[in-house]
């Protein structure tokens, strides 16, 4: 059976959310899956993707195939990387102490990566909106005769 990893379409119209879910190839893109393994709302600024690394990690393990998006959710997450480095462990080239301390160097450094976006982010959006000045009603004068 060919597994994917992909996500799968919540929402409303012009207002999508995504389940990331492990499923069967062939089954429709919003039907039967068989684990759900995080969220993504491409609507906030930065996404939001909220994922269980350990279910993504063991699913490729077993072998099952991400689509592009997710490709590059799990890239974004580091889940590809420390694929990459247990395969290290695995070959003798390094053990998995070392591996676990290179990605949470890595993590470390994606995050405050990540936080100086979302400041920026929150920064120009306070600056995008000037607050208007607030219009006093006028009496109208009256004239006299």
């Amino acid at each position: 059976m060919a597994v994917k990893i992909r996500l799968q379409r919540h929402g409303s119209k012009k207002r999508p959310f995504y389940f990331i879910v492990v499923a069967d190839a062939r089954a429709p893109r919003d039907g039967k899956f068989i684990q759900k393994i995080g969220t993504y709302n491409p609507l906030s600024q930065p996404a939001a993707v909220q994922l269980d690394r350990q279910k993504a990690l063991d699913w490729l393990q077993k072998g099952a195939q991400p689509t592009d998006t997710v490709r590059r959710i799990l890239s974004y997450k580091g889940v590809l990387y420390l694929k990459h480095l247990l395969r290290g462990v695995s070959l003798g080239l390094f053990d998995e102490a070392t591996a676990m301390e290179k990605f949470q160097k890595w993590h470390d450094e994606h995050e405050g990566s990540i936080r100086k976006k979302q400041d920026e982010s929150a920064r120009s959006r306070r600056t995008r909106k000037p607050i208007a000045p607030r219009k006093t009603e006028e009496q109208p004068k009256e004239e006299g005769n």
